[in-house]
């Protein structure tokens, strides 16, 4: 397995097993290292680079940790570990950047005139309620890599369950972003899942390998993939 790949794997299973530890002490990672909303007490820099190693559950970590490994290591392969590097953390903090806006617009079109939010019956202070909005999870960055996957190999054939057959990469992104575009307005966040974020990975992706491509054209090539 290439180096960046199996150390980004590492150090997200290595923080998944630190927090459950960190939980019996009394302590939550996630109040430490997830992204809160800039406006929040808690918010500093550094979240929009720690929140993506972590995670909310085995679930969310296994499927980002799988499709690091099955598609990552391709691009690594094609990229070269630097630049794979650099798009993956590029990607992830751009889909921490996006979430971050679409939390603004929420706060000022729902919440930004009120002191406090009823929440199941108890009121909670504005300042309080501001502080539980966190995000966590590699996704962004794993939404970008696909889409990298599909720009790079458009026609390579994927079996993706539960499809009968099989589909081409080009397809499958682009079937995936419109799914999440579609989750991210019509649910409204009520399925605590960042749809927008995943959809700011795969922008972010797009500007980056659409920049290479121009670069690597008007420098003959020397930017190929």
């Amino acid at each position: 397995m290439p180096v960046v790949t199996k150390n980004l794997i590492i150090i997200n299973i290595l923080l998944f097993f630190g927090g459950i530890v960190a939980a019996k002490y009394g302590i939550n990672l996630d109040q430490y290292l997830g992204l809160h909303f800039f406006l929040a007490d808690d918010f500093n820099l550094a979240q929009l680079f720690t929140y993506m190693f972590m995670h909310g559950g085995f679930t969310h970590i296994f499927f980002n940790m799988f499709a690091l490994f099955m598609f990552g290591r391709i691009l690594e392969q094609v990229w070269g570990p630097r630049r794979f590097l650099f798009y993956y953390i590029v990607c992830g903090v751009g889909a921490g950047l996006i979430q971050e806006l679409v939390q603004y617009i929420h706060y000022s079109m729902e919440l930004s005139a009120y002191d406090s939010v009823n929440i199941g019956g108890m009121i909670m202070p504005m300042a309080q309620y501001l502080n539980l909005m966190i995000t966590v999870g590699a996704s962004g960055a794993i939404y970008a890599i696909l889409l990298a996957f599909g720009m790079l190999f458009p026609n390579q054939s994927l079996f993706i369950f539960p499809l009968p057959m099989p589909i081409k990469a080009k397809y499958f992104v682009i079937g995936y972003a419109a799914l999440e575009l579609f989750l991210g307005i019509s649910n409204n966040a009520s399925d605590n899942v960042a749809h927008f974020a995943h959809l700011g990975g795969m922008l972010f992706g797009f500007i980056l390998i659409m920049y290479w491509r121009k670069k690597g054209n008007n420098n003959n090539g020397t930017y190929s993939y």
